[in-house]
């Protein structure tokens, strides 16, 4: 999703270009998914997780291209800002010890970026919001060096006319204060970091665990809450949310950050054709490959950033598929807790898929967007509505009750016993304690008011590998 284009500016006629294009490569996918010529394989499971780069004042080391430079990993990438990597692991199965395969992995890698900080950066950190970002760190200066970056600011920003980016975020913790901002670029984007999770389903399976990840999405937040602050100043549980719909907030039309307006029907290429017909071409890069490579598709796509995200790939033998890139969920507190998280969604969207006759009758759009929100900025202490309910209830318990499903559908997809009671172990116990990350990052900073100290504890507490229901204060 994050290929380099050539820099140069674009021109009307490469628009429409771009656009044929476009409408022919979207017109080949639906009669390709129509005719069953896509891949039947999966499950196949994957992740990426983007990090901060900091030094030793725990402030932004904008440093990625001389680090990345040293780690020489085709694993590890840059992202938007230069104090910002991304790490991605080998698909597996979860089948077996597959699952735990990726934890080692990205273990593995973690430690490896640690030890590659020199002189230029102290350490890695997987937060979702830096506690001691500050507005002058998110300037076009730290932007990493690319073409494509720099094209998505220009043409982002053209889109609203030339129009700064007028950031509002109201405040859902006690004491604090809403965050108005202006901004002239898209680096407020550069906030917000993440853990996405990858999942391939056969093709008659892949609307229904389109539509449970989209039911998931609430439960999944409040649990994996860890953005509580911007710029210093606590807002929600998941600030991430906000400030990343913001950070590309279009005046009209749909936006680029989105849940969607309803639920995917039988046919998932259906969001492809949302695509064409309703979002403007960011990227109109002419293409050099076939129509089955799927470049301009792809490319659009990656410039739509559905928190629940259909994305065209391919498998190893080229057969096309599609698969769901699950996006809610930040980067942190540990790999462990990462891990946790990955587990539950996996193992409970296996199981919903299964059972989702009518989504809408089980849980209606409007609802699922509701607890979304309600949980990005109220995390375990959120109350929301359920599969079949008339009212709200507390996340919490709805949370109990998807434990034994994704316990169920891990089981049913092969992953060990042992490592099924492992992970969930980890979310039973961060349910009963009420602590995740953001509990803990809020509670530190109650009690010592130092976000460079809170700063400094996380990452001490994150080299432990403990689960944050463990960590002290």
């Amino acid at each position: 999703m994050g290929q380099e284009i050539r820099g140069r500016e674009f021109s009307a006629e490469d628009l429409a270009r771009f656009r044929r294009r476009l409408a022919q490569e979207t017109g080949s996918l639906r009669e390709t998914f129509a005719a069953g010529r896509s891949s039947s394989a999966g499950p196949f499971i994957g992740l990426e997780l983007e990090i901060w780069l900091i030094d030793h004042n725990f402030f932004p080391a904008p440093h990625n291209q001389l680090f990345l430079e040293r780690l020489a990993d085709p694993c590890v990438v840059a992202e938007l800002s230069q104090f910002n990597i991304e790490i991605n692991a080998p698909v597996e199965r979860l089948e077996g010890p597959g699952f735990h395969r990726m934890h080692k992995h990205l273990s593995e890698t973690m430690r490896r970026c640690a030890a590659n900080a020199h002189d230029d950066i102290d350490t890695v950190i997987a937060i979702g919001t830096l506690p001691t970002l500050r507005q002058q760190d998110l300037s076009l200066e730290a932007m990493t060096p690319s073409h494509r970056y720099q094209a998505l600011n220009r043409e982002a920003m053209r889109l609203r006319g030339g129009m700064p980016l007028n950031v509002d975020i109201d405040c859902a913790l006690p004491g604090g204060h809403p965050f108005l901002a202006c901004f002239k670029h898209v680096m407020l984007e550069a906030a917000a970091t993440s853990f996405q999770l990858h999942l391939q389903v056969p093709p008659d399976l892949i609307s229904r665990t389109y539509n449970a990840s989209l039911m998931l999405t609430g439960p999944l937040v409040a649990i994996g809450a860890n953005s509580p602050f911007l710029f210093g100043q606590p807002l929600w549980r998941e600030t991430r949310i906000p400030i990343f719909e913001q950070s590309l907030q279009q005046p009209h039309g749909p936006q680029r950050v989105t849940l969607g307006t309803k639920y995917a029907g039988t046919d998932i290429t259906e969001l492809f054709e949302e695509n064409l017909r309703d979002y403007p071409v960011l990227l109109p890069v002419e293409p050099q490959d076939p129509v089955r490579c799927y470049s301009c598709l792809r490319l659009h796509n990656g410039t739509i950033w559905r928190w629940i995200r259909p994305i065209v790939g391919f498998d190893p033998d080229g057969t096309p598929h599609i698969r769901i890139e699950q996006r809610v969920l930040p980067a942190g507190p540990t790999v462990r807790d990462m891990m946790a998280n990955a587990a539950l969604y996996f193992g409970a969207v296996h199981v919903l898929a299964r059972e989702l006759d009518n989504a809408e009758a089980m849980l209606p759009f409007a609802s699922m967007r509701e607890n979304f929100y309600e949980a990005a900025r109220f995390g375990l202490d959120a109350e929301i509505h359920w599969l079949n309910g008339t009212g709200k209830r507390s996340i919490r318990g709805v949370l109990s009750e998807i434990l034994p499903l994704a316990a169920e559908g891990l089981a049913a997809q092969g992953m060990d016993d042992d490592l099924i009671d492992h992970y969930l172990h980890i979310i039973s116990s961060r349910l009963a304690c009420g602590r995740n990350g953001a509990d803990w990052q809020l509670a530190h900073f109650d009690r010592y008011g130092d976000l460079h100290k809170l700063t400094a504890a996380y990452v001490e507490n994150q080299r432990t590998g403990r689960p944050v229901h463990e960590w002290a204060l």
